[in-house]
């Protein structure tokens, strides 16, 4: 894995807990589960980028 590519899913990570913070901040519901998915989205992409580097 490139380090490019986790700096990239590091950030997608907390920008989606900033966004899940702020939804609790503002009872954004909309806004929490954007923040969540965000951070769901940057853990599958750093699993499938460890299964890249276990097969190298």
């Amino acid at each position: 894995m490139g380090a490019d590519d986790k700096v990239e899913n590091t950030t997608e990570k907390l920008t989606g807990k900033a966004k899940e913070t702020f939804g609790h901040a503002t009872n954004d519901d909309e806004k929490v589960a954007e923040g969540r998915g965000d951070q769901s989205k940057a853990d599958l992409k750093q699993a499938g980028e460890n299964v890249k580097d276990a097969f190298k």
